[in-house]
């Protein structure tokens, strides 16, 4: 299988950043590219291993420290760990015998950017009829 990366959406030139998917319909491009990103953390195993990942002190943690934390052998962890780098989500460095994984924040507010409403957007302008928060 090739190795993926997610895509870098185009910027919107009102705000600057990528369009929302509230502001313009997304092309068939970007959405099958934002699909891979929420395949990738469409999995209870891998959206725990990207909050294992974001939420470390120092930005980085080794695998020998993920590992444990789950009831699964350590080569389906790193079949886990290597879809979320495939998606673009994470990043990874060789240290000796082990390896250090890293969140890459771009991709993460990337995602954010794209399901947030415009800020010039009344908070209650988008929900249906009868909707209660």
């Amino acid at each position: 299988m090739p190795k993926q990366e997610l895509v870098v959406l185009g910027q919107d030139e009102t705000t600057g950043c990528c369009p929302t998917l509230l502001t313009a319909p997304m092309d068939e491009e970007q959405a099958v590219e934002l699909a891979k990103v929420f395949k990738a953390l469409g999995d209870p195993v891998r959206l725990r291993l990207l909050s294992m990942i974001a939420s470390r002190d120092g930005g980085e943690i080794c695998v020998c420290d993920l590992t444990p934390a789950f009831d699964l052998s350590q080569p389906t962890i790193s079949h886990h760990l290597k879809l979320l780098k495939q998606a673009g989500l994470i990043a990874s460095e060789r240290r000796g015998t082990w390896v250090h994984y890293r969140l890459l924040p771009q991709a993460t507010d990337k995602l954010a950017a794209v399901l947030t409403r415009p800020a010039a957007e009344p908070a209650g302008a988008t929900e249906p009829a009868g909707a209660t928060a």
